[in-house]
């Protein structure tokens, strides 16, 4: 069974490597999906698989990596699209 959701992260997450550091994390748990930077400072993420890789990835987004600061995920359901691997996009 896969699920999907959308996430948004708010706080100092780009130009800290967040989308690098979230496609490795969502790669190494086997999820699918991207990551990509919004005009707005926001961090957008579409992550989908397993429900408990998918947990583990939201809770692990929370710190992010070492030079981030997240201030609030905003998480909502989404559509899964059909995605076999975890990739990096172009801002929005």
């Amino acid at each position: 069974m896969r699920i999907a959701v959308r996430l948004e992260i708010e706080g100092r997450v780009q130009g800290v490597g967040y989308r690098w550091w979230t496609v490795r994390q969502a790669r190494a748990l086997g999820l699918a999906g991207w990551v990509r930077n919004r005009a707005d400072g926001s961090v957008e993420a579409l992550v989908v698989g397993a429900p408990e890789a998918v947990e583990a990835l939201v809770a692990a987004c929370a710190t992010g990596p070492a030079a981030a600061e997240v201030r609030a995920i905003r998480r909502h359901a989404a559509q899964d699209e059909g995605h076999d691997g975890f990739e990096e996009r172009a801002t929005l």
